[in-house]
């Protein structure tokens, strides 16, 4: 090897210089306790060899310095044509090893003058780069040339051209460029399509529609977008995103998988838990079940879908708990934490969903069970006299008599667009819909003109539109049904509360007095409908139908007072805690005193004018945690079954008849749950990222 070696350099150097390098090459091997054969096979030690080698040169008067390549490249020789002292590059070729020499490289220094050209030095003082301070381009060392700076200066930034130099000096010293550069992690084209893929599933599944419009839509017009602001190359690279039907099926499965995870995990270190639960049937025939919890986290109260699960078999009370308790096992939560269960059962009530409530209460002996009240709201008004029920009926037949008939509903429209009314259609009656009875009065009321020109004498309830005592009674019923769908939707919606319910029907037992005490005195102006109506016909309302209202209005106060119990409030300090005086019955004096402790902070009293009743009481757990603990345990239970109503509807529009194989309960997951998944960490538990074939 040495032989070979010293062979070679005697076709480009004099003798002296070959012994010089021979000698001190071989002291370098042995102070480095390194074989002279494995000399050119050291990739560690290559740039040491490097420097050492355009020492050993350097020293002989020649400009040539040693570079060591790698040995699996082919080499073929070659020797320079030009005379000694003006060799630029020579080669050293042998079988299996490959020595270059060529020119140290120029490296131009940093001036402090380069400033006003608005350049900065940016990595090693000695060999630094240039970096403009407007755009932070970084340039190569040759580009430290007063000529290169300023082109630079005048082409990018020609608005600054004629700044001196104290204004780049600022700009230079301002906190934004003293910022260390944050290191940006680069994903690879696999990692990067991976990730595209589950957050275009997760819409997918958010908004309910077929898998199959990831690959058939979205890829599509993505890459349409793509091509039409950027270009073609970038186009391409859509393809790699996974978006097949299977696929999208299995993202949406990962990311409910996550949720459900992350769902655990809360209810596991949460202090209590409240459940709502309903069943229902779906388009292919099963039985669905429903559960939302209720919890503290974060300094607020969540609510999410617990499970969505078919029952296989019978749907009964035990089937119901039995998927519910098979859950709990499970995934280890503790049946203690539960604290109320809320359902569509009352307690006469002998169902399935009653008799699960009752396992549930078993199996967790410190839970209570409500029964919902929009669900008591709804039984409360359908109670009236036998005068107004006979045109609620009658009402009902017009519109069936409309709507059965295809035809007759297409004739209607017509009549409609030429009389220019501003409806064309009636509303379908169903008693299953809180909401339906108050619409559908409102819009027959309404119609009124265009049905009497459309019905045909031979109709036995066409001359109903043209008596004016059945019209007022509609024009009534029109009304008070509005005002009681403003009441029924002021109760629905997410983290209602018991005193948000209570608040209400307080409020609409106080309105039904004044309504009844106004009409006994012929005062009509609480119900507009009614009143328009009597301007109209310049008419005044028959003792009768007065009698009739007022019985109305009087029953419906008691029905609710049936419905809602007025009960001694122990739980006042809950919903206002500035406002007690005395010690409440519920509370022990350690509670009471911590409560004293809490509305004698000016901090928390600012806070409560602020925040909603659930975060102010959850964000105090840590600072007063005994009457905090107590105030999130009342707050806790549902009021309403809004969210298992809800739940049916999104579950009923993602399951529809073309999809009656769809396994929907992760669709359910996403759909119905506040908690956003994790798709980082989704695709960080993956061993290897698969692009799209």
């Amino acid at each position: 090897m040495i032989a070979h070696l010293l062979c070679i350099l005697s076709y480009n150097f004099n003798t002296f210089v070959i012994l010089n390098v021979y000698s001190k090459l071989t002291m370098f091997c042995t102070t480095n306790s390194l074989p002279m054969d494995l000399l050119l096979k050291q990739g560690n030690l290559k740039q040491e060899v490097e420097s050492f080698c355009y020492q050993i040169v350097s020293e002989s008067n020649d400009q040539k310095v040693g570079v060591l390549q790698s040995e699996d490249e082919q080499l073929q020789p070659s020797v320079s044509e030009k005379s000694e002292s003006e060799l630029s590059r020579v080669k050293f070729i042998s079988n299996s090893n490959k020595i270059a020499f060529s020119k140290k490289p120029k490296r131009r220094k940093y001036d402090e003058s380069y400033l006003s050209f608005g350049f900065t030095y940016f990595g090693n003082r000695d060999a630094p780069h240039a970096q403009c301070v407007l755009c932070k381009k970084i340039l190569s060392n040759s580009s430290l040339a007063p000529s290169k700076l300023r082109r630079h200066l005048e082409t990018k930034h020609a608005a600054y051209k004629d700044k001196d130099i104290s204004f780049f000096k600022q700009h230079l010293d301002s906190p934004e460029n003293n910022k260390p550069p944050t290191p940006k992690i680069v994903n690879t084209d696999n990692e990067s399509a991976t990730e595209a893929s589950y957050n275009v599933s997760y819409h997918i599944a958010l908004s309910g529609e077929a898998h199959t419009i990831g690959e058939l839509l979205i890829k599509p017009c993505a890459k349409d977008v793509v091509m039409r602001m950027f270009d073609e190359q970038y186009s391409k690279k859509i393809d790699a995103v996974q978006l097949s039907n299977s696929t999208v099926a299995r993202r949406i499965k990962d990311l409910a998988a996550d949720i459900e995870e992350e769902l655990v995990c809360r209810l596991k270190i949460c202090d209590g838990f409240s459940l709502q639960l309903d069943e229902s049937a779906d388009v292919s025939g099963l039985a669905v079940l429903l559960v939302f919890v209720r919890y503290r986290f974060n300094k607020s109260i969540e609510e999410d879908l617990l499970l969505c699960e078919s029952l296989q078999s019978n749907a009964t009370g035990e089937e119901i708990f039995n998927c519910i308790n098979s859950f709990m096992q499970k995934h280890e939560i503790e049946w203690e934490k539960c604290i109320d269960v809320c359902s569509d059962a009352s307690r006469a009530m002998d169902g399935k969903i009653a008799e699960a409530v009752t396992l549930i209460k078993y199996v967790a002996p410190e839970s209570t069970s409500s029964h919902c009240l929009l669900y008591r709201h709804a039984l409360a008004v359908k109670i009236m006299p036998t005068s107004l029920k006979n045109v609620l009926d009658q009402a009902v037949q017009i519109i069936n008599y409309i709507k059965a008939r295809p035809h007759q509903s297409r004739l209607l429209k017509i009549l409609c667009e030429e009389m220019g009314a501003q409806h064309t259609a009636l509303l379908l009656n169903t008693e299953v819909r809180w909401l339906s009875r108050g619409k559908v009065l409102v819009r027959l009321f309404e119609l009124r003109r265009e049905l009497l020109v459309f019905m045909d004498s031979a109709f036995r309830l066409s001359d109903c539109l043209t008596n004016s005592s059945w019209l007022l009674r509609l024009a009534y019923l029109a009304d008070i049904f509005t005002k009681l769908n403003e009441v029924n939707l002021s109760m629905q919606g997410k983290n209602v509360t018991v005193f948000t319910v209570f608040d209400k029907l307080s409020s609409l037992l106080r309105k039904l007095e004044f309504w009844a005490s106004s009409v006994e005195e012929e005062n009509f102006d609480c119900f507009p409908t009614l009143s328009d109506f009597l301007t109209e016909i310049n008419s005044t309302v028959d003792k009768d139908i007065c009698s009739a209202i007022v019985q109305h209005l009087r029953g419906l106060r008691s029905t609710l007072l049936k419905y809602f119990p007025v009960t001694n409030d122990n739980n006042a300090w809950v919903r206002n805690p500035f406002t007690v005086t005395v010690k409440p019955a519920s509370l022990v004096a350690r509670d009471y005193e911590s409560l004293i402790d809490l509305t004698s902070d000016s901090q928390v009293k600012q806070n409560f004018s602020e925040l909603s009743l659930n975060d102010f009481w959850s964000s105090l757990v840590q600072e007063y945690p005994s009457i905090a603990r107590r105030a999130v345990r009342v707050l806790l239970p549902f009021a309403t079954m809004h969210l298992c109503e809800t739940g049916f509807s999104y579950y009923a529009a993602t399951k529809t008849k073309y999809r009656k194989r769809l396994d929907a309960a992760p669709h359910m997951r996403i759909r119905l749950s506040n908690i956003t998944p994790n798709i980082k960490r989704i695709c960080d538990k993956k061993t290897q990222k698969h692009c799209s074939h």
